[in-house]
């Protein structure tokens, strides 16, 4: 039997992920910082998922939940470094620094964290693989998105640095870029404010959390032998295209 170890399971990808995962009959170890969540999954979801709570920014609680894993929950496949948060929408100049802070800290020092305390595992198995969540807004700038875009262009690249590293150990990795989905996700960066969050995704068509956890799930099913270096994707209402140009006319 199979085990993936999720990052953020509370809520969106990663709770999509940890069920699709399960009914594929994997084990689930999944992690967040709500543990009235984890109980409600861990009560619905049964012995295939082990709730563990604690912040992927707590470097040491990061470290003492991985090493401390019970013998017949030690031998881990896959890990989906999946959480991850946008916070504020305002522009470079008017942006809270402690919004930014939060952002590295959960979006790059996190899955550096929770990364580095689970690869001696496959190192030490010769096998495993390392499925990143970054975004298209790693690639594609837009408006407001300065810290989290550059927060996820990071990951972008980390994940083509760790395969580029980990050539040889037999240990996949692969980046999974979701563009507009309809998730916690704006209820989160809006910070509470549920009419904001509802507009952001007024007319149209998003993608779910369940289109990601199946693009999770395939990347992670596929033969040993094929690595997918990374999945971009976008609801066919969105696009990358257009320019904006500020013009000052006399």
């Amino acid at each position: 039997m199979k085990t993936v170890f999720i990052t953020g399971v509370t809520a969106g990808f990663g709770e999509a992920a940890a069920k699709r995962f399960i009914k594929e009959g994997w084990r689930v170890i999944g992690t967040g910082r709500r543990l009235e969540k984890l109980n409600a999954l861990k009560a619905q979801l049964g012995e295939l998922f082990l709730p563990l709570c604690f912040d992927v920014c707590d470097k040491q609680a990061v470290f003492d939940a991985v090493s401390g894993l019970s013998a017949q929950w030690q031998n881990i496949d896959t890990l989906v470094n999946n959480a991850g948060l946008a916070l504020g929408l305002g522009s470079f100049d008017k942006a809270e620094l402690s919004d930014w802070e939060t952002m590295i800290d959960t979006n790059i020092k996190g899955l550096l964290y929770v990364s580095k305390a689970i690869l001696p595992k496959f190192i030490e198995q010769q096998s495993g693989h390392i499925i990143n969540l970054g975004s298209t807004a790693g690639t594609y700038p837009y408006p407001g998105a300065n810290v989290y875009g550059s927060s996820k262009a990071f990951v972008n690249m980390l994940s083509l640095e760790m395969r580029a590293d980990l050539i040889g150990k037999n240990i996949r990795v692969t980046c999974v870029e979701p563009g507009f989905c309809e998730t916690e996700f704006a209820e989160v960066r809006f910070k509470g404010d549920l009419k904001k969050a509802k507009d952001f995704y007024q007319g149209m068509q998003a993608l779910t959390a369940d289109d990601i956890a199946e693009s999770i799930y395939w990347c992670a099913a596929l033969p040993k032998h094929m690595n997918i270096n990374k999945i971009e994707m976008m609801p066919t209402r969105q696009s990358f295209a257009g320019f904006a140009v500020h013009r000052e006319l006399d």
